[in-house]
């Protein structure tokens, strides 16, 4: 069964938007395990518009499932993923002005410095995962890179699933495959639903984790986060 990591953005963003401390993201965090999330994600960002470094650091007091940090690896993250040591670390190339990740890493271009930054999180025992776009290339990267896992940028799939999901699936198929035959270990993550998580994963070969946020957290305005978790993991289970 593919493992299901909730992406808490969204919740400290609404926090923010008042001041003080309701939604209580901590309390939040422990609940969404308790309805049965596997994982929970947070993605820091420079101007701490969401989700804030002391955040990051307080989440492992409620944490019994895993603990998934994404972030561009500044000196300033790669400071703060070393310290609270998460049970995984995905790297996104995201500008520091951007409003949500828009694109997966060159790998090409960031070579060096993604095998430098790659091999001080697992010298720390970090699980690494890197976010790239569905290219074969890229896929090959990854491995030359040295990271754990890859997590494939699902915005394209999204958006053409309605149109025709299987082309908007095909690239990401392949992609898999290739990252199954380098034994590279396959996340999955960006405007991934309700409506279209299941096809993703009964057609993607050794999905280990999605990574789910807005519109989990959309869906739960409607539905309630105790009913939302179930109806996710029923979808990712075969």
């Amino acid at each position: 069964m593919t493992a299901l990591s909730v992406n808490i953005n969204k919740v400290a963003t609404l926090r923010n938007a008042r001041g003080g401390n309701v939604p209580d993201l901590l309390q939040v965090a422990e609940d969404l395990q308790q309805y049965g999330a596997q994982g929970i994600t947070i993605h820091p960002r420079p101007d701490e518009r969401h989700i804030r470094y002391e955040d990051a650091r307080q989440l492992p007091q409620v944490l019994t499932t895993e603990f998934n940090i994404e972030g561009n690896p500044i000196p300033e993250f790669k400071e703060l993923v070393l310290s609270i040591q998460p049970t995984q670390v995905t790297l996104v190339p995201d500008a520091e002005d951007a409003i949500t990740s828009n694109a997966g890493w060159d790998i090409l271009k960031h070579k060096t410095f993604l095998k430098e930054t790659i091999a001080d999180f697992k010298a720390a025992g970090i699980r690494t995962s890197i976010f790239i776009d569905p290219v074969i290339e890229m896929v090959e990267g990854a491995k030359e890179v040295g990271t754990d896992r890859i997590e494939l940028y699902t915005e394209a799939y999204a958006k053409n699933y309605q149109q025709s999901p299987e082309q908007a699936i095909k690239p990401y198929i392949l992609a898999a495959e290739k990252a199954v035959e380098l034994n590279l270990g396959i996340n999955a993550g960006h405007d991934l639903s309700l409506e279209n998580i299941q096809y993703f994963a009964q057609h993607i070969p050794q999905l280990l984790e999605v990574s789910i946020g807005h519109a989990l957290i959309c869906e739960s305005l409607y539905l309630g986060f105790e009913n939302v978790i179930p109806m996710y993991l029923q979808r990712l289970k075969f």
